[in-house]
């Protein structure tokens, strides 16, 4: 039995090396499978982070109808990108920074309306609609 140790012995540690080393290479694979699908998945993203830059801009801002009886409704729209703060004067409720927002508005009277988004560095950018009340 004594003669036999250093053979079973050998035999597990080569065991327990080849384990070890199987177990290491497909954590490696793995590892560079995902950085692959990551960079493949973020490839849009950096294309669209490229087309909007790093200024804040309005995308959109309009209304539809433009022009609407005394006490209708108008559909007032608005995109923003790299925004931090977006404003509507006169006041208009539920206004968030969002890339496509629409918002019902029943103006009064004709109405010139101003759209406000800043960045948190100071940028700022303005759009004004006009809605018509007849």
């Amino acid at each position: 039995m004594r003669r036999l140790l250093p053979y079973t012995s050998a035999a597990a540690v080569i065991a327990i090396l080849y384990i070890a080393w199987f177990f290491w290479n497909r954590w490696q694979q793995d590892k560079s499978y995902r950085q692959a699908v990551d960079y493949k998945n973020a490839a849009p993203d950096r294309q669209t982070a490229e087309l909007l830059g790093s200024n804040v801009k309005i995308l959109n801002f309009y209304v539809n109808p433009s022009a609407v009886h005394r006490g209708g409704q108008v559909l007032m729209c608005y995109g923003v990108a790299n925004a931090k703060t977006v404003s509507i004067d006169p006041p208009v409720e539920g206004v968030w920074p969002s890339v496509a927002r629409c918002l019902n508005v029943s103006p009064r009277r004709t109405t010139v309306y101003t759209l406000t988004a800043s960045d948190g560095a100071g940028h700022k950018a303005s759009e004004t609609v006009t809605v018509e009340v007849r």
